[in-house]
């Protein structure tokens, strides 16, 4: 009854009421549970003290973990750049609408301009015919020098 000693997790329990439970059962029951019993623990240290190859789970987990990190640095890195160049493109739209806007308002400044230009040579040649008066004819060797005298100038 060598074979015949008990593993157990508790120290509470008594190693004699299992030594005495197997002493009343049959002898050939009896033998055959210490061979299931000691082939059990064979197999046991067996597998226990058996050489194990190790897996690189690991490495494998290490590479997807950067590869992971990586890409959500990309996402991130993607969409903070996708904003600036978003924020820049608006500004660039903003600053060439404010030229054309700045560009439309000097054409209609000059317009302004010219039309103010011609009323007012409107207005003194409306004046000039109405104030001026005809010249005699006595006189009119004197103005014809006189324009002669203005063109020379």
């Amino acid at each position: 009854m060598k074979g015949l000693r008990k593993r157990t997790k508790r120290a509470e329990e008594p190693v004699t009421e299992d030594f005495e439970q197997m002493e009343a059962l049959d002898p050939v029951l009896k033998q055959a549970l210490g061979e299931f019993k000691s082939s059990v623990h064979a197999w046991s240290d067996a597998e226990f003290h058996r050489p194990r190859t190790r897996r690189s789970t690991v490495a494998q987990r290490t590479w997807r973990l950067a590869a992971g990190w990586g890409l959500a640095a990309v996402l991130l890195v993607g969409t903070g750049t996708a904003g600036v160049y978003e924020y820049h493109q608006r500004q660039l739209a903003a600053q060439a609408a404010a030229a054309r806007e700045a560009e439309r308002q000097r054409e209609v400044a000059a317009e302004k301009a010219r039309e103010q230009a011609q009323w007012e040579e409107d207005m003194l040649a409306s004046v000039d015919t109405a104030v001026s008066r005809a010249v005699p004819s006595a006189m009119e060797p004197l103005i014809q020098v006189a324009d002669e005298n203005e063109t020379e100038r």
